[in-house]
């Protein structure tokens, strides 16, 4: 069972919005996770974009973290942090992505990151264009003398886990 983000902002609001406020918080800045093809793990960082209630995950073209989730759709996406009290919160998410082929979508989407960034990738055709689906989340916060761990998986409710 998978979830797109719309569906994973109602049934874990809190992780969302720890995910959502660090993201923001870096400039969209977050490490990627994908699996090799000799089975090893690789981080990138990149920069992934909410649009249309979605989550994607692209980037520049004919990269080996592409080319992972061409081989391995799973991957991990971990928010960027430099404090190492965790003072603003953490968030990861996991699953797959898709590779979604629909032109008039990759249109709105060109339109959107030249309004929003000047960035202009306008009229030219995307290479992949990877959709997240969700199956698992977790995210920490820390608080008066404790920490809180919000974890949740698809097909479930968030649960808060504190640790003193």
């Amino acid at each position: 069972m998978t979830t797109s983000w719309q569906e994973f902002e109602k049934v874990a609001p809190r992780i969302a919005a720890i995910f959502r406020r660090r993201h923001a918080a870096t400039g969209n800045l977050c490490f990627l996770g994908t699996l090799r093809a000799d089975g090893f793990p690789r981080i990138c960082p990149m920069e992934p974009r909410f649009f249309e209630d979605r989550l994607w995950i692209n980037g520049m073209p004919d990269t080996a973290k592409f080319r992972d989730l061409d081989r391995d759709p799973r991957f991990t996406l971990h928010t960027a942090t430099v404090d190492t009290h965790v003072s603003d919160g953490d968030a990861k998410v996991w699953g797959t992505v898709e590779d979604v082929r629909d032109e008039d979508l990759h249109a709105r989407f060109a339109d959107h990151l030249f309004a929003e960034t000047g960035f202009d990738l306008r009229g030219r055709s995307f290479d992949r264009f990877f959709g997240a689906r969700l199956v698992g989340a977790s995210a920490v916060e820390v608080g008066d003398g404790h920490l809180d761990v919000t974890v949740w998986r698809a097909g479930g409710q968030e649960e808060v886990i504190r640790k003193h």
